[in-house]
């Protein structure tokens, strides 16, 4: 399988959108062997005058990309005229790699190694190793290596316990002028600012010194301007902060006109982006502040949304069977990630950025057209799409209805101490519904695989008995996908049975056509079992699939009955 890694190295510009450009081109169009890295996003900040880059790609050519961005750098940046708002000690301040798919956080180190050997060789810009691929323990923390920002280079460089891990012993003018940089290897980071309603850097620091994991030095009489306190071997105590896995500062946006607590997020499972913004609303209220909203910089996992959008409707009392957008949208409006400037999912969220649109769009055919194209292309003398797509689409709508009833019941007033439950049955019926609509594409494009079959040369022995073979198979997985549909259409039934007996009185005709449709989706799948099970040559396997399908029909068709007295009874009440 296909080895990913991300490269999010932040350079010390954000303010001239033609050195960035620069820097951004020269990354993108390098190539390792015909392939090239894919640029997900691009985040200059004018105020702390740095922009982020993250791209992805395999390994090697990651690797290359991030050298190539380095030295692009380093001919571009003159850090001796650098001011911004963010630490940095180099016109490439940080070069992290990240590890995403089959591919170890140790492997990432190591090649974070190489990589800052090889930019300190060929390039002659100092290295310190961070996180992952530090070589000394206390060097795992970024702020240790960059102690000090550009302005120490000149001392720390001739400092055996502070020289950079690869580089020259002395303050070089190629130092001078690009800085040293950080290259590292950690998991995925989240960089936010919480926005608040003060221009004061020092209240902001102090919430920040609230929750952040290092927290803040005990001094004298708790205050925050007292003695500092010592222990007995002398060293400073400090007084830990609330989140896990968090680093944070307060600063002053000139760009905004407002304070910010600049968080890095370093350990999404044990600090969760919604638990780090609930954590900075709180100390801040403790504080006389407000958040008013929340800034990403770079990208975010889908999941993180996911999670913040579901833990506020929980918070709410709210369904959370509701589609993936509403969730994210429930999530960007939580926690004001659009406060500042708009927040679009599409170029913020890492796994929308790495679809390949061609490749999504050839699979997803016929759910990305809409209700009169889909109908018009059934209806079109091409025999795809057909009854079996058509069945599970019919499929997904039945579970739609009985997900829509439950999502109503969830917020139906005078039931508010029942929304739990009528959530999970949404959540559920929302699954079913995903599992179906996928299978409308599915169902056809096992029909064009033996479409292709009859393409194959048949000329010889060896032509002929792989031509067979492929038959076969296709027509196995021909049978396959039909029998799928049967079973998640049959998931529906219980949804709708359900919400047909306790369901939202009002809707109990929704759960009733909800109910016919699943079990036309299930006799019109079956027909489509049928008929490609007796292309099959293993007569075995034919009947076994044939068997399982007509006792699913059966059963379903004895649910409708019950689903619809439900329903009758329902109606007849009203």
């Amino acid at each position: 399988m296909k080895r990913i890694i991300e490269c999010v190295p932040n350079f010390s510009e954000g303010r001239n959108q033609q050195v960035i450009n620069q820097i951004v081109s020269v990354i993108a169009a390098t190539d390792v062997g015909g392939e090239r890295v894919k640029v997900l996003n691009v985040d200059p900040g004018e105020a702390t005058n740095r922009t982020v880059v993250t791209f992805t790609g395999s390994p090697e050519a990651v690797c290359e990309a991030a050298f190539q961005g380095v030295k692009a750098a380093g001919e571009l940046i003159d850090m001796r005229k650098h001011h911004g708002a963010h630490p940095r000690s180099g016109a490439t301040d940080v070069l992290p790699l990240i590890p995403i798919s089959n591919i170890s956080l140790e492997e990432c180190a190591e090649l974070a190694r190489t990589l800052a050997k090889r930019i300190s060789d060929e390039l002659g810009i100092a290295c310190y190793c961070y996180e992952a691929a530090a070589f000394k323990p206390e060097r795992k923390n970024l702020a240790v290596c960059r102690a000090g920002e550009y302005e120490a280079l000149p001392e720390k460089m001739t400092d055996p316990a502070r020289r950079p891990d690869f580089g020259p012993s002395a303050y070089t003018e190629r130092i001078a002028l690009s800085g040293a940089t950080n290259v590292g290897a950690r998991d995925f980071l989240i960089a936010v600012n919480f926005n608040l309603n003060t221009t004061s850097v020092r209240r902001a620091m102090a919430v920040a010194f609230d929750v952040r994991e290092k927290g803040r030095k005990a001094r004298e009489g708790g205050s925050l301007t007292g003695k500092v306190l010592k222990d007995d071997k002398g060293e400073d105590i400090w007084i830990p902060g609330t989140l896990k896995g968090c680093k944070a500062i307060g600063w002053y946006i000139d760009e905004y006109g407002i304070a910010q607590v600049s968080m890095n997020i370093t350990d999404i499972r044990q600090t969760p982006l919604h638990v780090a913004f609930d954590e900075v609303c709180r100390a801040a209220a403790a504080r006389g502040l407000r958040v008013t909203g929340t800034e990403i910089v770079g990208l975010v996992p889908k999941q993180v949304l996911i999670d913040a959008g579901r833990y506020f409707l929980a918070k709410q009392q709210r369904s959370l069977g509701i589609s993936e957008e509403q969730i994210i949208h429930i999530a960007i409006k939580s926690m004001g990630l659009d406060d500042l400037k708009p927040f679009d999912p599409r170029k913020k969220v890492i796994e929308y950025l790495m679809e390949d649109e061609k490749e999504q769009a050839a699979r997803e055919k016929l759910i990305r057209m809409t209700l009169k194209d889909f109908a018009i292309e059934t209806a079109s003398e091409s025999p795809a799409p057909g009854g079996g797509s058509i069945s599970a689409f019919m499929g997904a709508l039945a579970a739609a209805l009985g997900t829509m009833v439950a999502n109503l019941s969830a917020h139906k007033r005078g039931w508010d101490s029942l929304w739990k439950t009528y959530s999970d049955v949404a959540e559920e019926g929302q699954k079913i519904m995903k599992e179906l609509i996928s299978l409308v594409d599915e169902d056809t494009a096992a029909f064009n695989r033996i479409m292709e079959v009859f393409s194959m040369p048949k000329n010889t022995d060896e032509e002929k008995a792989a031509r067979a073979a492929a038959l076969e198979s296709a027509t196995l997985y021909a049978t396959e996908v039909p029998l799928r549909t049967i079973k998640a259409a049959s998931k529906a039934l219980p949804v709708l049975s359900l919400m047909a007996e306790k369901g939202n009185p009002a809707s109990a005709s929704d759960a009733g056509v909800g109910a016919l449709a699943a079990v036309a989706a299930i006799r019109g799948a079956d027909l489509n079992v049928r008929i490609n099970a007796a292309g099959l040559k293993n007569r075995e396997t034919a009947e076994r699939l044939v068997s399982e399908a007509r006792t699913l029909v059966r059963e379903a068709m004895e649910k409708e009955q019950e689903i619809l007295s439900l329903v009758n009874k329902n109606i007849d009440k009203e």
